[in-house]
């Protein structure tokens, strides 16, 4: 077997495992750490044959599945792909390990869930068949809908349905759209295919390219979440258990912003120049929108969800900028984010099992009882609101230095979300760290344990490394990203 397909089935037979050797106490979150780290050894040595200097796909692996439609297991990676399984890998075993002490109820289930999201996220970001694309895509809701709506909170339900129907809902016009361009290669080439390489051939009307890519838009901009289509994502992160949310936050919204980079604009790129303008006034308003937002929260899990809002607005910002310092700094910021916004919702999850509260009122002087906590939680929000020498600043500074060049006007006002960032993120910091310890309830309170340091260190090194040594994870994108801001400006006629 391939390594691309073992690490797509890898996941699934660990959760098969937990069925079998569930019943033990505390085997079936032994067995679903030590599979997900096994995914993530091999993820590494995926990076480690990656040939940085090819643009195209790497690892192709294809085989038949459904020879009479032209559908076909067809995965392979390049570098924008790479640097999503990686942190769909790293994210992974952390989530299962925080979830040891809070989940207790059906923990085989829970932690089957996990598995098969793992599974199912790696595909999506493998798929090179359209359709094999939209069935990972698809595929994947099932799991985090469960996740919520069993391990959640207290509008668990709600806020399920609510994520269920929003993904779902964008998703359906995405689905016309593949099929009519099926038809469309069926027609062109005397024979349907769903082989995302053929399909950058298809010759499609200017009016029509509009209509694909709108089409297409719509799923992707669910998911990222683009403003107005944002709302489900801050019940889904407030009623998310722990491993959900940083699942959904580092990894789940970053597929929307994958697919733009992968399917979107590659396949109808006049399509998505004509509707730039659009797109970069959202994703502004996205910005300053999801940090006002954030400034004004009780509940720190609410607050870092309108965050993630904020930040996706700043990846949207680079990738329609069409540069390649934007579209680099947009794919770099993906990794950041989900980095520093996984480890804000681990540090929320972590102090909510001592307090069984996330209202910042509750808190204050946490520094002084938990002196370990305050400096990890301090790093990370550093890194989330841009300082230099951590990974968050060099994403937004490559994002707003591409957009500078071919949006300025955009680029200007998408700088006010980084004061912004700043102004709530220590704010926050402020009333919950500093000062007195205001609430006897906290007096008491244990600092990190061991689990727990060694869930949130691995996250600090890789943001610090980020953010000192970029160069190690931008050479990987080079070659990809010249190719797509290549092929989005020539299709165009943009010189």
């Amino acid at each position: 077997m391939n390594l691309l397909t073992f690490l797509i089935v890898a996941p699934l037979v660990g959760s098969i495992l937990i069925g079998i050797l569930g019943r033990r106490p505390g085997s079936a979150g032994r067995v679903a750490l030590v599979s997900s780290l096994i995914v993530f050894a091999l993820s590494l040595l995926l990076w480690a044959r990656f040939d940085p200097s090819q643009a195209d796909y790497q690892f192709v692996e294809s085989y038949r599945w459904i020879p009479s439609l032209g559908i076909s297991f067809l995965v392979g990676i390049d570098g924008v792909s790479l640097f999503m399984v990686l942190l769909t890998t790293f994210l992974t075993p952390l989530a299962v390990l925080a979830s040891w002490d809070s989940i207790e109820e059906k923990t085989g289930a829970f932690y089957v869930l996990i598995l098969i999201l793992e599974s199912l996220m790696i595909g999506v970001f493998t798929a090179m068949d359209v359709f094999l694309f939209y069935v990972f895509w698809e595929a994947m809701l099932i799991p985090m809908y469960l996740l919520i709506g069993v391990w959640g909170g207290e509008r668990r339900i709600y806020a399920a349905i609510k994520f269920f129907l929003f993904t779902m809902g964008g998703s359906v016009l995405m689905l016309v759209a593949i099929i009519y361009c099926y038809h469309v290669h069926d027609l062109q080439s005397g024979g349907g295919s769903f082989d995302i390489r053929l399909w950058q051939g298809l010759v499609l009307s200017s009016g029509l390219q509009r209509w694909l890519f709108l089409a297409f838009f719509a799923a992707f901009a669910v998911k990222i979440p683009l403003v107005p289509l944002h709302t489900w994502l801050p019940d889904a992160h407030v009623e998310a258990p722990t491993a959900g949310s940083v699942i959904l936050a580092g990894i789940l919204l970053k597929m929307g912003a994958y697919g733009l980079l992968r399917f979107a604009i590659p396949l109808f790129p006049e399509g998505a120049r004509a509707y730039a303008p659009v797109v970069l006034t959202i994703a502004v308003i996205g910005i300053v929108y999801g940090a006002l937002m954030a400034l004004v929260q009780s509940d720190i899990k609410r607050l870092v969800a309108y965050s993630s809002v904020s930040h996706m607005g700043f990846v949207v910002l680079g990738i329609f900028s069409f540069d390649i310092a934007g579209v680099e700094g947009a794919i770099f910021l993906m990794v950041s984010h989900g980095l520093s916004t996984g480890a804000l919702f681990l540090l929320v999850g972590m102090i909510y099992e001592r307090r069984h509260t996330r209202l910042i009122s509750e808190f204050g002087g946490l520094k002084r009882v938990m002196p370990l906590y305050a400096s990890l939680f301090l790093v990370v929000l550093l890194s989330s609101m841009g300082l230099p020498g951590l990974n968050g600043f060099v994403g937004e500074f490559l994002v707003l230095l591409g957009a500078f060049q071919t949006a300025r006007p955009h680029a200007v006002a998408g700088a006010v979300g980084v004061v912004l960032a700043a102004i709530y993120l220590l704010w926050m910091y402020k009333r919950m760290m500093l000062g007195e310890v205001d609430h006897p309830a906290n007096v008491g309170l244990r600092d990190l344990s061991r689990r727990e340091a060694a869930i949130l260190v691995p996250i600090v090194i890789v943001i610090v490394w980020m953010g000192v040594a970029p160069g190690s994870f931008l050479r990987s994108l080079d070659g990809t990203v010249e190719l797509f801001v290549s092929r989005a400006t020539d299709a165009s006629g943009i010189e």
